[in-house]
């Protein structure tokens, strides 16, 4: 895969290897499922051949994606609610009565880092209400807490030891962490979410890597949940240029040799030179849409339900549009 691309997503990094590649990515298996409203691709990377083209750890990588969720449709995010619920169960296998804990990644100041705070505004915290009503456990209710941790640059702590800190405390037996991603695509913002058993590095989705929270550093299973937020300037700018010239060769009606050898040109050799030109006067440009408030919202919302009704058993989508948000 070529690494000076900006993405976080499997389903991405898989089309990069293909656009440059004849065939699937050796050592990856890839199932797709889709519905009316909503596509499923769950991406499994079972060798180090596979990991090492991907530059993705080895694990299951489910992608859902709805492009419908712009119309702010709420029938197709109580779908995708439903869906991501669906999938969680399936990635989770540990017992209904396993301590969760949701960690929420992220910078509530900034709007694109947003994400993981905004979804445990959202999400049913149960422990404390267990350990003070023993009753309530054969309700159905998962024992849930939730953390905030910040970031290092308002904490000046990272992450991870503060996460390895509430581990020692209280022992989870498994860790949900949500953060925000970066695509290399606008038109995944909002309408992509992805799921993978691997872990994450908080921060990825800018390009600000820190500790991973992953089973091999935490010693527990960690699920993470990413939407992206943003797309790295030079990343689209290049991707417009590829489809600006393919749009071009369909339209002229002479000679393409022209189109065909600025096709051919190597994509590092573009992209090193497209943020080349951007970084004297804008540095390391991010770009995100003009409505990120009500994406993150939005995304927030769908995420936290889809937790809500995977992590307790007997927890509707109903009850939780009733009585949480």
């Amino acid at each position: 895969m070529d690494n000076n691309i900006r993405t976080d997503l499997a389903v991405e990094a898989r089309e990069l290897y293909k656009e440059g590649n004849a065939g699937e990515v050796p050592g990856v298996e890839v199932e797709d499922e889709s519905s009316l409203n909503v596509k499923v691709t769950r991406v499994k990377i079972i060798s180090q051949e596979g990991q090492q083209a991907m530059g993705k750890p080895m694990g299951t990588y489910i992608t859902i994606e709805a492009d419908k969720l712009r119309d702010r449709d709420m029938d197709v995010e109580d779908e995708v609610s439903r869906v991501l619920a669906k999938e969680m169960v399936a990635l989770l296998k540990v017992d209904k009565d396993a301590l969760a804990l949701v960690v929420g990644l992220g910078n509530w100041n900034v709007t694109p880092d947003a994400l993981g705070p905004r979804v445990i505004s959202k999400l049913m915290v149960t422990k404390h209400l267990l350990e003070l009503k023993p009753e309530y456990k054969d309700s159905g209710l998962r024992p849930v807490c939730a953390i905030t941790p910040g970031v290092l640059g308002t904490t000046g702590m990272e992450t991870s030891d503060i996460i390895e800190g509430i581990i020692e405390k209280i022992k989870p037996d498994f860790i949900i962490a949500i953060d925000a991603l970066a695509s290399r695509r606008m038109n995944r913002i909002s309408t992509s979410i992805q799921i993978a058993d691997t872990g994450i590095n908080p921060g990825s989705g800018i390009g600000n890597y820190r500790s991973a929270l992953s089973q091999d550093v935490l010693g527990i299973p960690v699920i993470a949940i990413g939407v992206p937020t943003v797309v790295d300037a030079g990343t689209m700018a290049n991707d417009t240029i590829d489809m600006l010239i393919e749009t071009l060769m369909k339209q002229s009606k002479g000679d393409t040799q022209f189109y065909s050898v600025l096709k051919s040109m190597d994509r590092d050799e573009k992209y090193n030179l497209i943020t080349e030109v951007i970084s004297p006067y804008v540095g390391k440009l991010m770009v995100t849409p003009k409505d990120i408030d009500a994406v993150i919202d939005d995304v927030s919302r769908i995420i936290a339900n889809g937790i809500n009704i995977s992590l307790h058993e007997n927890v509707t989508l109903e009850d939780v549009n009733r009585y949480v948000n």
